[in-house]
């Protein structure tokens, strides 16, 4: 009975705490970021007419990945595999995107290849034995720049990647130590709420400086939108074997995916006899 007593008041007291802690949520004080958001523009990151400012280095890489595609390759492009397009490409939005804000966290859902993001804004610092992964770790804080006691830009650094990555399907790269930080500045444009906007900074050993992309987004006039599910692996026919990237055909027999490719390594088969 003294054991059964003595528990009681801690669940009081973590009951009470979880309670204070949604009542210190504001809802009012954040920008109103509810909705599905569809992609403005091209779905390549580098603008119109932009040249991305890569080091000579990854000017090589990149070329030698175009070729490669022209032939029928995808060169340094990787979700070509199902593998996720991890930061900041996943901030192009290939299908639809929703933003769900929190007090402490605030999430980004985009049902494309596992595209999720969570962005901290409780004020930790850097984890110091954190898994690298595609999309990295967000950390943001919420502002207010105009003094109006509202809170209406977020700011996100983004670090702490794995590869391989690339910005968009053209193949262009990161660098493959990983090392990209990302920073973003995401809020609503001043004279349409339903427009979105992440200035997106790229800062990466493949880049000659940081380089700044602008991204938008147009919130759906529906208001139960659709929720398209994107099963990347679903009748995905790339195969890749080794280095090189394979075919299946209709019939279901491996075959090339450019022209004069050589067959994989079939030593452990044994050819069969007609």
């Amino acid at each position: 009975m003294r054991m059964r007593n003595s528990i009681g008041p801690v669940a009081l007291v973590a009951l009470l705490a979880s309670i204070s802690a949604a009542a210190a949520f504001d809802e009012s004080k954040y920008p109103d970021l509810k909705g599905q958001w569809l992609r403005v523009g091209s779905a390549n990151w580098a603008a119109s007419g932009q040249k991305p400012p890569l080091t000579p280095e990854y000017q090589v890489i990149f070329d030698a990945n175009l070729a490669d595609q022209a032939t029928g390759g995808h060169g340094t492009e990787p979700s070509y595999a199902c593998l996720p397009p991890g930061m900041p490409r996943s901030m192009i939005d290939y299908t639809q995107m929703e933003i769900v804000v929190t007090a402490d966290t605030t999430y980004v859902l985009i049902d494309h290849i596992n595209d999720n993001r969570r962005i901290f804004t409780d004020g930790r610092d850097w984890p110091t034995e954190e898994d690298p992964s595609f999309h990295g770790y967000s950390i943001g804080k919420w502002i207010d720049t105009d003094g109006d006691g509202r809170y209406d830009t977020l700011e996100v650094e983004t670090r702490n990647f794995k590869g391989p990555r690339a910005y968009d399907t053209t193949g262009l790269p990161l660098h493959s130590d990983n090392q990209t930080v990302v920073k973003e500045r995401i809020y609503l444009d001043e004279a349409d709420g339903n427009l979105l906007h992440d200035d997106i900074t790229t800062i990466d050993h493949a880049l000659t400086g940081p380089w700044t992309v602008a991204k938008s987004y147009r919130r759906s006039k529906n208001p139960r939108p659709a929720w398209v599910e994107m099963n990347c692996a679903e009748n995905n026919q790339h195969i890749k074997i080794g280095s090189e990237n394979y075919f299946m055909s209709a019939d279901g027999l491996l075959m090339p995916a450019k022209k004069d490719q050589a067959p994989p390594d079939l030593r452990y088969f044994k050819s069969s006899k007609k």
